[in-house]
């Protein structure tokens, strides 16, 4: 489901934009930094100030979120279903995916939130329906980071 391209993208982009649906059906974004691919069917987030997405998530777990490489205009969406986990109820594996991203972190994760990936899409800017390169993109948006 999710190609090593996309791999790639999250793991150099790990802040993921997570969409959740709120209890009175509004949608909610929110940014989580801790994400980690547990396979290329599942990924996860660490739960620190998460009161609002995890509560939506026990209510209603669809999900989606976006990773976004801001050089190279580029995005992967990725929607699926999450289940919240207690990190004392978490097997040894996913402790341990988060102990070697995010182990400074670990200590204030109060759970993880696992995602089992039912979609997941590459988006591209615009920009190279232009003609403009990956290259000229990286060179351009660069330039405009550097001079912040």
């Amino acid at each position: 489901m999710l190609t090593d391209e996309m791999q790639a993208l999250i793991r150099t982009f790990s802040a993921g934009a997570v969409a959740t649906v709120n209890a009175d059906g509004t949608p909610s974004v929110s940014p989580k930094a801790t994400f980690v691919i547990l396979d290329a069917r599942t990924l996860a987030f660490g739960h620190i100030r998460s009161p609002g997405t995890v509560s939506n998530l026990r209510r209603n777990p669809a999900v989606e979120v976006c990773f976004t490489d801001i050089v190279r205009r580029r995005a992967v969406r990725v929607g699926g279903t999450a289940a919240v986990v207690r990190r004392g109820d978490a097997d040894a594996a996913l402790d341990a995916a988060f102990d070697a991203a995010w182990g400074l972190y670990r200590p204030h994760m109060g759970a993880y939130v696992t995602i089992a990936v039912t979609a997941a899409e590459m988006i591209l800017s615009p920009a190279y329906d232009l003609g403009l390169s990956e290259d000229e993109l990286r060179r351009t948006n660069l330039e405009k980071l550097n001079a912040l």
